[in-house]
């Protein structure tokens, strides 16, 4: 190894060496545990696929878990087979949603498929033996107010037990559960094969 690698060599060691302590000493401060609310919203792709990817993991660690589904529920994903079939065990799944919006055309049916998601929601959110819930989807079903805003932020600020997990997906989450949750992720579209003609695949979009 020349002079010039061997310095190169020692400046890099040296500058990790200060940033693992500098990392160090910030995980230092950081001892709390809590349940945390998480949004994950945007217009682009990986919202409900993160969401999901949560439930896995959780899943390695055997810690129950329930999805709620507000919209998707008419569709025979991958997801909804691999939890329902595999890990029914762990994972509770509700598909409670009909579609979208614009597929049923029903503007009191989808208030009436999204109020009795909530409910069915609550109530696990409420369960002392479940650790995560996923609610996929639910920010739609805000947008359109086929549910308070209000009622859910409340609800989630003085019932869910300080230990749970709850995930809400969605695009447009509003401003209150924005300023709520402890983590929020927009995912930012840049480029989508739809525009080019390409049709939902199975194993990518469901």
């Amino acid at each position: 190894m020349s002079t010039q690698d061997t310095s190169d060599e020692t400046r890099h060691a040296e500058k990790m060496a200060k940033i693992k302590a500098a990392r160090d000493k910030m995980m230092a401060g950081k001892s709390d545990e809590k349940g945390l609310i998480i949004v994950h919203t945007g217009k682009g792709k990986g919202k409900s696929s993160s969401g999901f990817g949560m439930i896995l993991r959780a899943l390695a660690h055997e810690m129950p878990c329930a999805v709620v589904q507000f919209i998707k529920g008419g569709w025979d994903t991958g997801e909804r087979r691999l939890l329902s079939t595999h890990f029914s065990h762990l994972c509770r799944f509700h598909a409670m949603g009909e579609g979208f919006t614009w597929e049923t055309q029903d503007r009191a049916r989808d208030i009436a498929a999204a109020q009795a998601g909530w409910e069915k929601a609550k109530a696990l959110i409420r369960d002392p033996q479940i650790e995560m819930v996923l609610l996929d989807e639910i920010n739609i079903a805000l947008r359109y107010d086929y549910l308070d805003i209000a009622e859910v932020t409340e609800f989630l600020r003085t019932q869910k037990p300080p230990m749970t997990h709850v995930v809400l997906t969605g695009r447009n989450a509003k401003d209150p559960l924005i300023e709520l949750a402890d983590l929020v992720t927009e995912m930012t579209l840049i480029k989508h094969p739809f525009r080019a003609g390409i049709k939902a695949q199975r194993g990518v979009e469901y």
